[in-house]
């Protein structure tokens, strides 16, 4: 959708996660300190646990008016994609003048990357805090999300079902850190790794039916930090991606392949763009899938996204 006009930022909520893949004490203190440098107001949460992002967000956005102090009216997310993801949650429902900012600080941060590339955090946090609008360096984007409709969470990233769901238990089990404890956990997982019979239908067309490596929905054109999964992925055009791998491709080709998208040029992807995606597993049993990396135990064999245009405030570079 078109760039939305945004008052200055006054107020900020901090949102720092010390269990983040690379989490530092220094970066949290080095955003606060930039923080209250050039706004009225800064506050600090540190999470404590899963979950606690989505409650911190929505309990200071709903601040009465009056309040001291106020509801914030820019949250900035130090963390990785998780806790840009549970921040969302607390976000969207209730967003009212609130626009939302990202400091790179996980594992994959991809969500930062979609953003900003491969820019400083303090370039592009300075920029949204003192050179946005006409003519300045960040602008204020509003991007589409999916809502799973099983759970009625909104996904900012993208949901896969396959391998790389499957890749984030291998994760647990790995002594690394960061981006290659991902990478390590894809291929590791993706190694030998069986497709399962599935279906993919977009707006009640179906796209792909039969053995399935992974199926990704989403937005965001990378997951990990480094998979170019969703390549033609557009932010804000009021539609989902989805790119389906079927089992002609060797799982354990895909990790490599998905590095340069280089798995846009095999006859069994598939990719489609729609407003209504449904990925299903066609044996009945429960379908492997995560959103924004988290796992989805909860989830049966089928996961219907929907999306939601504009529905998230997030500052940008005013050019790509």
């Amino acid at each position: 959708m078109a760039d939305t006009a945004a008052p200055a930022p006054t107020r900020a909520l901090v949102l720092a996660n010390p269990a983040s893949g690379s989490h530092s004490p220094q970066l949290v203190e080095e955003v606060r300190q930039l923080c209250v440098s050039c706004l009225e107001h800064t506050e600090v949460h540190r999470t404590t646990g899963p979950g606690d992002a989505t409650v911190a967000v929505r309990r200071a956005l709903q601040r009465p008016a009056g309040a001291s102090p106020g509801a914030p009216d820019l949250v900035v997310v130090i963390g990785g994609d998780g806790t840009v993801r549970e921040a969302v949650q607390g976000l969207v429902p209730v967003t009212g003048n609130a626009t939302l900012a990202v400091v790179p600080g996980g594992t994959g941060n991809s969500g930062y990357k979609m953003l900003w590339g491969d820019r400083p955090w303090s370039e592009s946090l300075k920029a949204i805090l003192t050179d946005y609008g006409i003519g300045g360096s960040a602008r204020l984007r509003r991007l589409d999300l999916a809502r799973l409709a099983e759970t009625r969470n909104h996904v900012y990233l993208g949901a896969c079902s396959g391998v790389i769901a499957d890749a984030l238990l291998t994760a647990r089990d790995l002594p690394l850190t960061g981006r290659e404890r991902y990478a390590r956990a894809f291929a590791d997982t993706a190694a030998g790794y069986p497709p399962y019979p599935g279906r993919v239908t977009v707006d009640g067309r179906v796209v792909h039916e039969g053995p399935t490596v992974l199926a990704n929905v989403g937005g965001g054109r990378y997951r990990g930090g480094r998979f170019l999964v969703l390549p033609d992925s557009l932010l804000d055009d009021g539609l989902l991606d989805v790119c389906v791998i079927g089992g002609a491709v060797p799982a354990a080709e895909v990790p490599e392949l998905t590095l340069t998208a280089r798995h846009m040029d095999h006859p069994a992807t598939v990719y489609a763009r729609g407003r209504t995606i449904t990925v299903e597993r066609t044996d009945g049993r429960r379908l492997p899938l995560e959103h924004d990396g988290e796992y989805q135990h909860g989830i049966g064999a089928t996961a219907t996204f929907e999306v939601l245009p504009g529905a998230l405030p997030v500052w940008a570079p005013a050019t790509p």
